[in-house]
């Protein structure tokens, strides 16, 4: 199921898509694997790409730390099939996924996924989710 808060952002992951050829679809995401916004593919794709992204990227945050880098990950590629996928920081608390033929030039890609996080980067973040304490009633 499709989760989406705050303002609709699938028009800057639309323009993403047109900018750069041979682009397939576009997911932005919150940090836990919840849809943000996507573009260019159905609901239920969009969730399933969301919740691998999440799972990359913790995967990737694990294997820097398992070589000493306490960095931030920046962006990570997949190679499947004939097809490229990057995840990348898309502001505070959220990630960015887009998938493409691959022949697509992942250098220009690369470049406007950061562009995108850096430029509308606040618009982007997802607010870190609090759990209610109980409260007694004695």
């Amino acid at each position: 199921m499709t989760h989406r808060s705050g303002p609709d952002l699938d028009w800057l992951l639309e323009s993403l898509i047109q900018r750069i050829p041979r682009t397939r679809c576009a997911v932005l995401l919150s940090s836990d694997g919840l849809v943000k916004a996507a573009h260019g593919t159905q609901t239920d794709t969009a969730d399933a790409l969301a919740a691998a992204a999440s799972a990359i990227y913790a995967l990737a945050r694990g294997l820097a730390s398992a070589i000493g880098d306490q960095g931030n990950v920046r962006q990570i590629v997949a190679e499947v099939g004939d097809h490229v996928v990057l995840v990348a920081t898309g502001g505070e608390g959220a990630r960015l996924l887009v998938a493409a033929e691959r022949d697509a030039d992942l250098t220009v890609l690369g470049y406007e996924m950061a562009s995108l996080a850096k430029s509308v980067g606040t618009h982007l973040a997802t607010p870190t989710r609090h759990v209610p304490t109980p409260t007694s009633d004695r």
